[in-house]
Protein backbone atom coordinates (compact mmCIF):
# COMPACT_ATOMS: atom_id res chain seq x y z
CA UNK A 1 0.00 0.00 0.00
CA UNK A 2 1.62 3.20 -1.17
CA UNK A 3 1.21 5.98 1.78
CA UNK A 4 0.22 10.02 0.33
CA UNK A 5 1.80 12.34 1.79
CA UNK A 6 1.27 15.60 -0.14
CA UNK A 7 1.14 14.99 -4.38
CA UNK A 8 4.18 17.61 -4.84
CA UNK A 9 5.98 14.88 -3.27
CA UNK A 10 4.25 11.03 -3.40
CA UNK A 11 6.59 10.90 -6.49
CA UNK A 12 9.65 12.00 -4.98
CA UNK A 13 10.80 15.27 -3.53
CA UNK A 14 12.08 17.69 -6.46
CA UNK A 15 15.32 19.79 -5.70
CA UNK A 16 15.21 23.29 -5.92
CA UNK A 17 17.38 25.04 -8.71
CA UNK A 18 19.70 27.25 -6.58
CA UNK A 19 18.69 30.34 -8.24
CA UNK A 20 15.25 30.50 -8.00
CA UNK A 21 14.20 34.46 -8.16
CA UNK A 22 10.57 33.95 -6.57
CA UNK A 23 7.04 33.99 -8.98
CA UNK A 24 3.69 34.01 -8.47
CA UNK A 25 1.38 31.84 -6.53
CA UNK A 26 -1.82 30.75 -7.38
CA UNK A 27 -5.59 30.15 -6.01
CA UNK A 28 -7.43 27.12 -7.53
CA UNK A 29 -10.36 29.53 -9.04
CA UNK A 30 -10.64 29.01 -12.50
CA UNK A 31 -12.20 32.59 -12.34
CA UNK A 32 -10.44 35.38 -11.24
CA UNK A 33 -7.59 33.79 -9.12
CA UNK A 34 -5.76 35.40 -6.01
CA UNK A 35 -2.43 35.78 -7.75
CA UNK A 36 0.24 36.34 -4.87
CA UNK A 37 3.76 37.71 -5.64
CA UNK A 38 6.98 36.66 -4.30
CA UNK A 39 10.52 37.61 -4.03
CA UNK A 40 13.10 35.34 -3.76
CA UNK A 41 13.92 32.15 -2.87
CA UNK A 42 11.54 30.34 0.18
CA UNK A 43 13.64 28.81 3.02
CA UNK A 44 12.49 26.27 5.58
CA UNK A 45 10.67 24.58 3.04
CA UNK A 46 8.76 21.15 5.06
CA UNK A 47 5.67 18.79 5.49
CA UNK A 48 3.58 19.67 7.89
CA UNK A 49 1.13 17.48 9.68
CA UNK A 50 -0.39 20.49 11.64
CA UNK A 51 -4.54 20.23 11.81
CA UNK A 52 -4.16 24.36 10.77
CA UNK A 53 -2.11 24.47 7.80
CA UNK A 54 -4.23 24.05 4.47
CA UNK A 55 -3.92 20.73 2.54
CA UNK A 56 -5.04 20.25 -1.24
CA UNK A 57 -7.31 17.18 -1.45
CA UNK A 58 -6.40 13.78 -1.04
CA UNK A 59 -3.03 14.95 1.09
CA UNK A 60 -2.38 14.19 4.89
CA UNK A 61 0.67 16.61 5.17
CA UNK A 62 0.91 20.26 3.73
CA UNK A 63 3.62 21.29 2.02
CA UNK A 64 4.91 24.99 3.76
CA UNK A 65 7.72 27.13 3.62
CA UNK A 66 8.47 30.82 4.67
CA UNK A 67 9.91 33.87 3.27
CA UNK A 68 10.36 37.66 4.56
CA UNK A 69 7.15 39.41 5.01
CA UNK A 70 8.17 42.15 2.41
CA UNK A 71 8.75 40.21 -0.12
CA UNK A 72 5.00 39.15 -0.54
CA UNK A 73 2.66 41.01 -2.61
CA UNK A 74 -1.00 40.63 -3.22
CA UNK A 75 -0.91 41.37 -7.26
CA UNK A 76 -4.51 40.37 -8.07
CA UNK A 77 -7.93 39.90 -6.95
CA UNK A 78 -7.19 40.60 -3.10
CA UNK A 79 -10.45 41.28 -2.65
CA UNK A 80 -11.13 37.58 -2.56
CA UNK A 81 -8.64 37.28 0.55
CA UNK A 82 -10.02 36.96 3.87
CA UNK A 83 -8.44 35.60 7.61
CA UNK A 84 -9.27 32.07 7.99
CA UNK A 85 -9.12 32.24 11.82
CA UNK A 86 -8.13 35.69 13.43
CA UNK A 87 -7.50 33.94 17.14
CA UNK A 88 -4.73 32.14 15.66
CA UNK A 89 -1.09 32.83 16.06
CA UNK A 90 -0.44 32.52 11.65
CA UNK A 91 -3.41 35.03 10.35
CA UNK A 92 -3.78 32.39 7.23
CA UNK A 93 -4.83 35.12 4.32
CA UNK A 94 -7.26 32.29 1.83
CA UNK A 95 -9.32 32.73 -0.52
CA UNK A 96 -13.14 32.75 0.20
CA UNK A 97 -14.14 31.20 -3.25
CA UNK A 98 -11.81 28.38 -3.06
CA UNK A 99 -10.47 28.09 0.27
CA UNK A 100 -6.60 27.62 -0.85
CA UNK A 101 -4.25 29.57 1.94
CA UNK A 102 -2.05 31.94 0.38
CA UNK A 103 -0.31 33.42 2.59
CA UNK A 104 0.13 33.31 6.75
CA UNK A 105 1.34 36.57 8.38
CA UNK A 106 1.94 36.56 12.37
CA UNK A 107 1.39 40.00 13.42
CA UNK A 108 2.64 38.97 16.87
CA UNK A 109 5.89 41.60 16.77
CA UNK A 110 7.85 39.44 19.81
CA UNK A 111 6.89 36.16 17.76
CA UNK A 112 9.96 34.49 17.28
CA UNK A 113 8.83 33.86 13.10
CA UNK A 114 7.56 37.55 12.79
CA UNK A 115 8.10 39.00 9.87
CA UNK A 116 8.07 35.33 7.46
CA UNK A 117 5.05 34.84 5.70
CA UNK A 118 4.16 30.94 5.13
CA UNK A 119 3.20 29.78 2.07
CA UNK A 120 2.78 27.08 -0.04
CA UNK A 121 5.05 26.23 -2.25
CA UNK A 122 2.88 24.08 -5.25
CA UNK A 123 0.69 27.18 -5.78
CA UNK A 124 3.93 28.44 -7.58
CA UNK A 125 3.56 28.85 -11.39
CA UNK A 126 7.25 28.51 -11.74
CA UNK A 127 9.36 25.84 -10.87
CA UNK A 128 12.75 25.63 -9.07
CA UNK A 129 11.95 26.98 -5.26
CA UNK A 130 13.81 25.23 -2.82
CA UNK A 131 12.80 21.56 -2.19
CA UNK A 132 11.25 20.70 1.15
CA UNK A 133 13.52 19.31 3.74
CA UNK A 134 12.04 17.66 6.72
CA UNK A 135 8.62 17.34 8.32
CA UNK A 136 7.08 18.69 11.09
CA UNK A 137 4.37 17.99 13.79
CA UNK A 138 4.19 14.34 12.33
CA UNK A 139 2.32 13.16 15.39
CA UNK A 140 -0.47 15.72 14.47
CA UNK A 141 -2.29 14.10 11.49
CA UNK A 142 -3.38 11.42 13.81
CA UNK A 143 -5.48 14.62 15.51
CA UNK A 144 -6.82 14.94 11.40
CA UNK A 145 -8.38 11.67 11.46
CA UNK A 146 -5.51 9.46 10.58
CA UNK A 147 -5.37 6.17 11.63
CA UNK A 148 -2.81 5.96 14.60
CA UNK A 149 -1.48 2.35 13.10
CA UNK A 150 -0.61 4.47 10.13
CA UNK A 151 2.52 6.18 11.86
CA UNK A 152 4.53 4.23 11.50
CA UNK A 153 4.51 3.76 7.82
CA UNK A 154 3.92 7.24 7.28
CA UNK A 155 7.11 8.02 9.30
CA UNK A 156 8.66 5.44 6.88
CA UNK A 157 7.72 7.06 4.43
CA UNK A 158 8.89 10.33 5.29
CA UNK A 159 12.27 8.95 5.78
CA UNK A 160 11.87 7.06 2.47
CA UNK A 161 11.29 10.32 0.72
CA UNK A 162 14.70 12.41 2.52
CA UNK A 163 11.76 14.56 4.86
CA UNK A 164 13.18 13.95 8.31
CA UNK A 165 10.37 13.24 10.77
CA UNK A 166 10.04 15.74 13.85
CA UNK A 167 6.70 15.68 16.25
CA UNK A 168 7.64 19.67 16.30
CA UNK A 169 10.16 21.84 13.89
CA UNK A 170 13.36 20.70 12.87
CA UNK A 171 15.88 21.00 15.22
CA UNK A 172 17.19 24.00 13.79
CA UNK A 173 14.27 26.16 14.23
CA UNK A 174 13.86 24.49 17.73
CA UNK A 175 17.13 26.25 18.19
CA UNK A 176 15.64 29.68 16.89
CA UNK A 177 13.09 29.78 18.90
CA UNK A 178 14.58 29.06 22.00
CA UNK A 179 17.18 31.73 21.41
CA UNK A 180 14.71 34.64 20.80
CA UNK A 181 13.49 33.58 24.14
CA UNK A 182 16.09 33.62 25.24
CA UNK A 183 17.23 36.86 23.98
CA UNK A 184 14.00 38.41 25.03
CA UNK A 185 13.90 37.18 28.61
CA UNK A 186 17.32 38.75 29.00
CA UNK A 187 16.29 41.79 27.29
CA UNK A 188 13.17 42.22 30.05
Amino acid sequence: MTVHIHPSVDDGVKKGSGSFAGGTLVCKCKDKPVKIGIKGDVAHNHACGCTQCWKPNGATFSVVAVVPRENVTILENGDKLHIVDASKTIQRHACKVCGTHMFGRIENKTHPFYGLDFVHPELFTESGSAAPGFAAFVSSVIESGVDPGAMSGIRSRLKELGLEPYDCLSPPLMDAIATHVAKSQKAA
